[in-house]
């Protein structure tokens, strides 16, 4: 390493972010770009250990020791080189991934891990500043093709691969713009939409066709699709968000996270907006069931709205502020997190269940719970849940949003129309070696195929499903294969 004894000489400074009063002011990035000087301190913390585990607990295997090396000996482009062999778009995952590498980082186990994270997104900067990215066209072209259904990170990412294996892509999305979760699901303040833009013009200029406001399954059935491919590949997300069954769900003012969170990002683009449907959380008392990144975001954006009041609750107890026992190092800790979101205001509850809805007028504005406390794990490893006698509580709630998480991929069209086999949970079923379904010739990737998932698990799926399709079409793959160990 170029700093052997750098861990033992800086600590960890963490990601800065803009002032919360300025950043609820707008929509732009909260996250600062920190001095170059900075980073490249923050890169020599990276040990010479024996075994980099963080490589494990990336799941696109980030060969981070490198790359960590070379920003320290100021060796850039050497560094993104190292960074786009593993990672197509290291924008996205240096913005909105939680980062397992940094939780199986040795230097963790007593002391900060390195700010992997942070660093990654230097060098893309970086590399975007000086020039560095460029697109990269196939020496030749197959004249084979390939349809991918959904344009998220395992679309793009798989839509990248295939056409510099020197396949005719073609990316079909639903939605007017292409992007999936990270162009409608993340809000602006984590990931401005300019960055997905300019990574578009890469593909195009690769050779990537895109194909917006065409739902396949809808506007074009599936038999067409297999008609005029050589191969489909399924990238649809999981879209069915997990809902609430009390009374008073069919209440006014009780919405999916998703759609709030498409809405704004729709104002975000300039679209105009049906008035009449509008969820807006200005001077309303808002309420946000599950406390994950969906929630989190759910609470930037209704700090920005101007809400009287935003309150979390999550279901299960609080984490503890130290990783707990039950996640030892080098697994994902369960640990007390708070993001930039959390820290721009609003209350967060822990072990509160929601009983009913109620309201005027056709329109929510109580919240009905009660306490929850858990017991010991049963022999399935679940604690059981039950109710605090005398806990019963009621707070204010003219919007509540639910950010519960997704069960699975929608079914009816597309899925239900191409026949593919669903497992136990409603998912497409194939492994993660073929990522065949069960038609000849269709494959799936993405939270679509594993369930709803990080950005970074979306990337790798799709890059290993463009190299199983590469195989297919060709009976080999040049396409680089990495096998995902978290």
């Amino acid at each position: 390493m170029g700093k052997v004894t750098g861990f033992l000489e800086y600590d960890r400074k963490n990601t800065s972010y803009r002032p919360v009063e300025d950043r609820l002011a707008d929509w732009n990035e909260v996250q600062q770009d920190p001095p170059v000087e900075d980073v490249k301190t923050q890169a020599a913390r990276c040990m010479d250990c024996g075994i980099p585990f963080c490589n494990n607990g990336c799941p696109l295997g980030n060969i981070i020791p490198d790359w960590n090396d070379l920003v320290f000996r100021d060796k850039w482009q050497d560094a993104l080189m190292r960074l786009h062999s593993t990672n197509n778009f290291p924008e996205f995952t240096g913005l909105v991934c939680p980062a397992p590498c940094e939780a199986a980082c040795v230097l963790g186990i007593n002391a900060e891990p390195v700010t992997i994270k942070q660093v990654e997104w230097e060098i893309i900067r970086r590399g975007w500043e000086e020039g560095w990215v460029k697109a990269r066209k196939p020496e030749r072209r197959t004249g084979r093709s390939v349809a991918v259904v959904g344009s998220g990170p395992a679309g793009l990412s798989a839509a990248q691969q295939l056409t510099r294996a020197g396949h005719t892509v073609t990316l079909f999305e639903k939605n007017d713009r292409i992007g999936g979760l990270l162009r409608y699901g993340i809000p602006d303040f984590k990931l401005e939409k300019w960055i997905i833009d300019r990574r578009l013009e890469q593909l195009r200029e690769e050779g990537v066709a895109f194909q917006t406001g065409v739902h396949v399954g809808v506007d074009l059935s599936a038999r067409e699709l297999r008609q005029n491919f050589d191969a489909v590949l399924l990238c649809l997300g999981s879209e069915v968000p997990r809902d609430l069954p009390v009374e008073g769900r069919e209440l006014d003012g009780v919405h999916f996270a998703m759609e709030f969170l498409t809405q704004q990002n729709r104002r975000g683009a300039g679209d105009s907006l049906d008035a009449a449907a509008d969820i807006l959380a200005t001077e309303k008392n808002v309420v946000i069931l599950g406390g994950g990144d969906t929630g989190s975001d759910c609470i930037g954006t209704s700090h920005r709205h101007g809400a009287a009041s935003v309150t979390s609750i999550e279901l299960l107890e609080r984490p503890p502020d130290q990783r707990a026992d039950s996640t030892p190092w080098p697994q994902w800790p369960l640990m007390f997190r708070t993001s930039s979101s959390h820290e721009e205001g609003g209350e967060r509850k822990y072990a509160m269940l929601t009983k009913r809805l109620t309201g005027k007028n056709g329109r929510v504005d109580t919240l009905h719970g009660v306490r929850v406390e858990f017991g010991e794990p049963d022999a399935s490893g679940r604690p059981p849940m039950s109710e605090v006698p005398g806990s019963e509580f009621e707070m204010p709630a003219d919007l509540v949003l639910l950010a519960m998480g997704f069960v699975h991929p929608v079914h009816t069209g597309l899925v239900e129309e191409v026949g593919v086999r669903r497992d136990g949970r409603g998912n497409v079923e194939a492994n993660t070696r073929e990522f065949v379904t069960s038609e000849p010739g269709v494959f799936a990737a993405g939270d679509c195929r594993r369930g709803q998932s990080l950005v970074v698990w979306a990337q790798w799926e799709g890059r290993e499903a463009a190299r199983a399709v590469d195989n297919y079409l060709m009976g080999r793959s040049r396409l680089q294969a990495r096998a995902a160990h978290v």
